[in-house]
């Protein structure tokens, strides 16, 4: 089963004919996509653990600010780190 992720990630990553543009297009929104859930998951994952001692019917106000902060600066840090790594990549392209 490897094998064929493997071989499915690696021809994503080759060129293809203008045909199989569309394609191309659609397959990147769909990878998109699914790396934007997986970012949910792991930023409710994380801050849930942080913020939240014991689940209630309601979040109070201490747990509810808890858990903007901690998104908050969950994207800040991705962010920060995919800035670097975007500037590493021109440094050395160039």
């Amino acid at each position: 089963m490897t094998d064929f992720a493997d071989s499915f990630t690696s021809s994503l990553d080759t060129p293809k004919p203008a045909g199989d543009k569309e394609l191309q297009e659609f397959l990147m929104v769909e990878k998109q996509k699914a790396q934007f859930n997986a970012q949910i998951h792991e930023f409710n994952d994380f801050c849930w653990e942080k913020c939240v001692d014991k689940p209630g019917s309601k979040l109070d106000s201490k747990t509810e600010t808890c858990l903007t902060n901690c998104v908050d600066r969950f994207i800040d840090v991705s962010l920060l780190i995919t800035n670097r790594f975007a500037q590493l990549l021109q440094k050395s392209v160039s």
